[in-house]
């Protein structure tokens, strides 16, 4: 026997040991025909129902409160513990902050320039740039 004929009795026939590539779980095929996977479009469009129309009027919404900056916005990520970056050490803790920081200090802003930002009602604490002297 030459060796081109022992090779090819030890693989399996069809060219691969999927199947031969007839529908064996590719990505299109997944052993199901044409028409069975129209045929369950079709279904699946019948079941979806009416298209929901995105442009109908919606009521109106209620006034928006005012926000109140957080005093501190570090807080909730410092109770989480230690960030869990293995060889970061105190790095990951400090950009982490500091993330959180200009996202708190943005979003001030941005209530401020919404005019959504609450009256501070700190008399005993004024704001020294406020004073004239």
């Amino acid at each position: 026997m030459s060796e081109r004929s022992q090779n090819q009795g030890n693989r399996p026939k069809g060219g691969g040991a999927k199947g031969g590539g007839q529908g064996g779980g590719g990505p299109k095929g997944g052993g199901q025909s044409q028409g069975q996977r129209s045929r369950r479009r079709r279904q699946a469009r019948k079941q979806a129902g009416k298209p929901v129309d995105l442009w109908r009027p919606v009521p109106p919404l209620a006034p928006a409160e005012p926000i109140v900056p957080a005093t501190d916005p570090t807080a909730l990520v410092r109770s989480l513990g230690d960030p869990p970056l293995p060889g970061s050490g105190p790095r990951a803790e400090i950009a982490i902050a500091a993330v959180v920081d200009r996202a708190a200090g943005l979003a001030t802003a941005l209530a401020a320039t919404g005019g959504l930002l609450a009256e501070s009602d700190d008399e005993d604490d004024p704001d020294p740039r406020a004073e004239s002297g």
